[in-house]
């Protein structure tokens, strides 16, 4: 039976400060997880908890759904992340990326900066996966129940996404079994916590 333990967001916020800084002068936190886990609302809340730390500011947030090129990109948009925001600021300059807009189905022409700061957080399924290992300072999973991922993923996003969900769950979870993100991780994160807890100060760890 999995134990479960009630840790504070800013806490795990000092830790990440605390840390070592491998991408550049950035500590680079990624928050990787099956599709309807809970990420989005983790790097949220853990990005709320590192603004309001004495002197801190509010990290930049890349979500990897915004560099998808479309379903069949769910694995192969990391070059874009790696020459858009991770290889600029490994080499100490600011990044910047276009995000892909899933109406039109094509890359919005205005770039999003990503600036030169003691946190990035990337948050989306893949994040931390084994290429990245050498730039991270936190690698964090997310996990919850596969009926109440999809679940919260159709109540997202509309029913009408069924047949390509149910083709990423595949690939997701074929790669998580090849890549090792969960035995890896920092940190294992229950998005589907029982315990009773302040959501937006507390998150229930899995070990």
């Amino acid at each position: 039976m999995a134990v479960a333990v009630v840790e504070a967001y800013d806490r795990l916020a000092r830790r990440v400060l605390a840390g070592p800084a491998r991408l550049g002068r950035t500590r680079l936190v990624a928050v990787d997880g099956p599709s309807g886990a809970g990420k989005s609302a983790f790097a949220a809340r853990l990005a709320d908890a590192l603004a309001a730390l004495p002197g801190g500011g509010r990290p930049p947030v890349v979500h990897t759904d915004d560099l998808l090129d479309g379903w069949d990109d769910q694995l192969t948009f990391w070059p874009r992340l790696e020459d858009w925001v991770l290889g600029p600021l490994r080499a100490g300059r600011p990044g910047a990326y276009r995000r892909y807009s899933w109406v039109r189905r094509a890359f919005v022409p205005r770039p999003v900066p990503v600036p030169v700061a003691p946190v990035l957080l990337v948050e989306g399924v893949s994040a931390a996966r084994a290429a990245a290992t050498a730039d991270l300072t936190l690698a964090v999973f997310v996990t919850a129940p596969a009926p109440l991922r999809l679940a919260r993923a159709l109540e997202r996003d509309g029913p009408e996404i069924l047949p390509e969900l149910r083709r990423w769950h595949l690939g997701e979870r074929s790669h998580f079994a090849a890549d090792g993100t969960e035995a890896r991780a920092d940190l294992v994160v229950d998005g589907a916590p029982r315990l009773p807890h302040d959501a937006d100060r507390y998150y229930v760890r899995r070990r």
